[in-house]
């Protein structure tokens, strides 16, 4: 199948008291798997509920395949949905749970069977049809809503958090699933996460909510590596932040002072010389470098103070103190080739110019 498209125009959504959207504007394409990601309260289940058809918008437009949608009522929209809580009814079996959907449309009891019967194969629970929800696991009883949902074969289906029950190992596991899942049926995916790690793994482009609006949307790699703004940056994933004051520019670079030192970073803008800027550096692109090396170019240096040494398994964690005070982290692999850095040391870290954003 062929995946619906989904625009939305200048949507907002208030309430008596607040704003829980506020003038989205996004383009969806077909087949996409596109997920809303934001903390609580960022607008991002509204704007679901909103294409879904359970919320009506304050003003804006939601367009499926060019066609406005928001005089349409949810049962017409031929949309799949699935919630976190699963909603499956406990008096029916998995079959019947499927099935419903394709009763309701007048589906033959025959076509009921056969339909029902390739939605279980394609959420990998064949033989299941007789089995009640009790009887399953969390993890079994989110894939059949999730069949549920695509049985009678919509071209767009929204996701609402429906992993978030799950324990991690599990939620892992499904992560995966719902990818396989998109790419055998090729119809589009809208999926709502707070959960940073679950979104940059699945989606083919990210939007990024905070408080009612889109922050940044782009491809996974595009937020980590380039994020525009604090917020992002901090949101997805564990950054450094570092203040510096703007020196100027070289060949396109923007050269900042920072802790007594020169820092150079990459930037979207060109920010006035003696402004007051934050930069920004992930730890894991941070590395120890104990012997000054002059000959090294693109590379930014600092002097620090080991604060803290966690070993965490794969990785170690160095919580590190500049001159000023300022606090930063470095995660290197863990390894017994790799010596071990002490509370208290004093030591030099490098890391590229091109991993480092202002933002």
């Amino acid at each position: 199948m062929r995946g619906a498209s989904v625009s939305l125009t200048d949507l907002t959504k208030t309430y008596a008291r607040s704003t829980a959207v506020a003038g989205v504007s996004l383009d969806i394409c077909s087949g996409e798997f596109l997920t809303l990601l934001g903390p609580s309260g960022s607008g991002k289940t509204t704007t679901l509920m909103m294409i879904a058809g359970f919320e009506v918008p304050s003003t804006g437009d939601i367009a499926i395949d060019g066609v406005s949608v928001v005089e349409k009522a949810p049962y017409h929209r031929n949309i799949g949905m699935v919630f976190q809580n699963y909603a499956l009814f406990p008096h029916m079996t998995v079959a019947q749970n499927i099935g419903f959907p394709l009763k309701q449309r007048g589906v033959p009891k025959a076509e009921r069977a056969r339909l029902v019967g390739e939605a279980l194969e394609m959420v990998r629970l064949p033989g299941y049809g007789a089995r009640y929800p009790r009887q399953l696991s969390g993890g079994q009883q989110q894939r059949v809503a999730v069949a549920r949902a695509i049985v009678f074969k919509p071209r767009l289906l929204l996701m609402d958090e429906p992993l978030g029950a799950l324990d991690k190992q599990l939620r892992e596991t499904l992560q995966f699933e719902m990818r396989r899942l998109h790419a055998d049926l090729g119809i589009t995916f809208i999926y709502v996460t707070h959960d940073q790690e679950e979104a940059l793994t699945m989606s083919d482009r990210v939007a990024v909510m905070n408080e009612g609006k889109i922050a940044q949307v782009g491809r996974p790699e595009d937020l980590y590596d380039r994020p525009c703004d604090r917020f992002v940056a901090g949101f997805i994933g564990e950054s450094n932040f570092l203040p510096a004051v703007v020196c100027g520019l070289e060949d396109g670079v923007v050269v900042a002072e920072c802790n007594g030192v020169l820092v150079r970073a990459v930037s979207s803008v060109r920010p006035a010389t003696g402004s007051k800027v934050t930069l920004t550096t992930r730890p894991e692109r941070l590395r120890f470098a104990d012997t000054p090396d002059e000959s090294e170019s693109g590379v930014n240096r600092m002097s620090v103070t080991v604060g803290e040494a966690v070993f965490a398994g794969e990785r170690c964690r160095f919580v590190l103190k500049t001159n000023d005070g300022t606090t930063m982290v470095l995660k290197e692999p863990s390894s017994a080739a790799i010596r071990r850095r002490a509370v208290g040391e004093r030591t030099e870290i490098a890391w590229s110019v091109a991993d480092t954003v202002l933002v």
